[in-house]
């Protein structure tokens, strides 16, 4: 079983190739202390819609440089959608998605999740994504996903459960999220700024399986 430690030594453990219909490739991998130049890049680059849907703290690069100063610090788990070693002809820094994972839970989760009649434990970990705006709704988080679940696998992890929720207007991520097998936990609840989330909850199949 891997540990964020592992990791941060070995970044190459956790790196995956992701084709695309285009002929052009994505790389998965985690997130690195010299990435902070290019996070800040992809967090300005965010509409305001989508930040509205995310849950990060800033988007600039101090908030880039503390994510990156984070790495096996904390429980987080970050990875990187990155365009830049994909191609005949690669840029440099052009990161395009941010895999966030959280392997502790905080107890308002588990005191949410026991009102709806489910246990958490140790087994469970958050889960969010944001894709920057040029690359959504071309399937990109379809593909993603597969990698997403062999990551929680890798750690041990048997459900996936939503970091913050998904905000209730949001149907192209529930959309998305039962799609690839989550079913909706209880009842709404108010999210950061008081608007209606919905939370969400994976039973990760074996490696190889389906989700149903």
């Amino acid at each position: 079983m891997l540990r964020l430690g592992n990791v941060a030594r070995d970044p190459a453990i956790l790196t995956y190739t992701l084709d695309r219909d285009d002929g052009t490739a994505l790389i998965l991998r985690p997130l690195e202390h010299g990435d902070a130049d290019g996070l800040a890049a992809f967090l300005a680059g965010l509409s305001a819609e989508t930040r509205r849907l995310s849950t990060f703290d800033g988007y600039d690069l101090d908030a880039a440089r503390e994510l990156c100063a984070a790495i096996a610090r904390h429980d987080k788990l970050r990875l990187v959608l990155d365009a830049s070693r994909a191609g005949p002809a690669p840029s440099s820094g052009t990161i395009v998605g941010l895999m966030e994972f959280s392997l502790d839970l905080p107890p308002g989760d588990v005191a949410r999740y026991r009102r709806a009649g489910i246990r958490l434990t140790p087994a469970d970990c958050r889960f969010g994504p944001t894709l920057a705006d040029d690359h959504q709704g071309k399937g990109v988080g379809s593909r993603v996903f597969p990698l997403v679940a062999d990551v929680a696998r890798r750690f041990g992890r048997r459900r996936i459960i939503l970091w913050g929720g998904v905000l209730a207007d949001n149907p192209r991520a529930i959309s998305y999220y039962v799609k690839h097998g989550f079913r909706t936990v209880g009842r709404p609840f108010p999210g950061p700024d008081g608007a209606p989330s919905l939370d969400m909850i994976l039973d990760l199949p074996p490696a190889g399986g389906v989700a149903v």
